[in-house]
């Protein structure tokens, strides 16, 4: 890992380009480990700081984080493919530095939302990027194992981030130690970014000079919208299954821990049900992205949304912890076989020329799934109380599940790319 300096050619595999995907995995470590402050600390701060009741208004931090999220994830695709990987991943870390400060400063809720636009412009330029360098470095033959290892390095960051945060607000308080560690996050990633990371869109030139199908100018921005969104039965299919899965996520980010708090569990109890779910989900995807490389996507997904479903309907359906903890580890091992293996269905159906574009589309309408959940979990709880709200949302999650049952054609490739190592 040395300074961006003249480029050697591009080389496609895993081996070859086995330090800079190391590099990768770590920078995506410290990605998820920003929204993982979160998960567990920032709905107990809006009751007890900020004195807000209604679940509504206390989910309006992840509203405002999902839809910046999702907008500029089809944007980062888009940039990604015109000016470069590197360029759209250093605006991701810059926007991530005044986070921490302004939730530690934050004199009204407004701040806290304000933050979470910013939140969401960083993960969906840098999360975003990272996937697309990591599939333009792998190639075909390794994708589903390269997207395995991104989710898990960014999703147990995230669990450990809510397990940290959670032991800090219950030892400190809410504000400010637990977002303190963010300021330290945010800074590394972006110098880690600036000094080691270098540029990948060659590798994806070089893929896409190799491959059949589309010419290498590939199709337009909207085409692939359309592509992405309706038209193609398997980009469409996983653009539904990522909406609803980020759907249940974010009712567990934004609910769950209110649901929790309202049943006498402590600030610290919460912490450990937060960072089990990620958790389980950060360390499954080490197997399942492997795994799908050799068994195939489709029914992985399919069981991966049961399985969520599962878990959430038995969250709904109890009433002490031991329940819960089994139900955050079906929700933790549901979303490890479908979270990477929707992404590398993504890789495989779209062409080279035009896969971040397709990839920026794919994570628009997943992650505009925080924003759906958010306002359909704080609604109903609102209107009908904490248990129907997070039954809904598993009843959705069993119907995505079937939808791609039925739709999505089994995505990986027939013929044998292994030789690319």
């Amino acid at each position: 890992m040395t300074l961006q300096g003249a480029a050697a050619a591009p080389r496609i595999g895993l081996r070859a380009n086995w330090r800079q995907f190391t590099l990768l995995v770590i920078v995506n470590a410290f990605v998820g480990a920003m929204v993982g402050l979160e998960r567990s600390v920032l709905p107990l701060l809006a009751e007890q700081e900020f004195g807000l009741a209604s679940r509504t208004a206390i989910l309006s931090f992840l509203v405002s984080f999902g839809l910046v999220k999702a907008g500029t994830n089809y944007f980062a695709g888009r940039f990604s493919d015109r000016i470069g990987r590197k360029p759209v991943l250093i605006l991701g870390w810059l926007a991530a530095l005044p986070v921490p400060v302004m939730i530690i400063l934050a004199p009204s809720w407004s701040w806290v939302v304000a933050a979470n636009v910013l939140l969401g412009i960083n993960q969906g330029l840098a999360w975003s990027t990272m996937i697309i360098m990591k599939i333009d470095l792998v190639g075909p033959a390794r994708r589903g194992l390269a997207m395995g290892l991104n989710e898990a390095a960014g999703y147990v960051a995230v669990s450990l981030a809510a397990l940290a945060a959670g032991y800090l607000a219950s030892s400190y308080g809410v504000r400010p130690a637990p977002f303190l560690l963010g300021v330290g996050f945010a800074v590394l990633g972006l110098l880690l970014t600036v000094l080691f990371v270098r540029e990948t869109r060659e590798h994806a030139k070089l893929e896409a000079s190799q491959t059949e199908g589309d010419p290498v100018e590939g199709p337009s921005g909207g085409e692939v919208f359309v592509r992405t969104s309706f038209t193609d039965r398997n980009l469409s299919s996983a653009s539904q299954a990522g909406l609803v899965n980020n759907l249940n996520d974010g009712m567990a980010w934004g609910l769950f821990p209110l649901f929790f708090a309202a049943a006498g569990l402590s600030a610290g109890q919460i912490g450990v049900l937060a960072a089990v779910y990620p958790g389980v989900w950060g360390i499954g995807q080490l197997v399942t992205g492997w795994a799908s490389d050799r068994l195939g996507r489709k029914w992985m997904i399919v069981s991966g949304m049961w399985l969520q479903a599962a878990g959430i309907l038995l969250t709904a359906a109890t009433r002490s912890l031991t329940p819960w903890l089994l139900g955050a580890v079906l929700m933790g091992l549901g979303t490890a076989l479908a979270y990477p293996t929707l992404l590398a269905a993504v890789g495989d159906s779209a062409h080279p020329s035009w896969r971040a574009s397709a990839v920026g589309v794919y994570r628009l309408w997943r992650d505009l799934g925080y924003a759906v959940g958010a306002i359909l979990a704080g609604v109903t709880a609102d209107l009908f109380g904490f248990i129907p709200a997070i039954a809904t949302v598993g009843v959705l999650t069993t119907v995505s599940g079937f939808v791609v049952a039925v739709r999505m054609r089994e995505t990986l490739p027939r013929r044998n790319v292994r030789s690319v190592a």
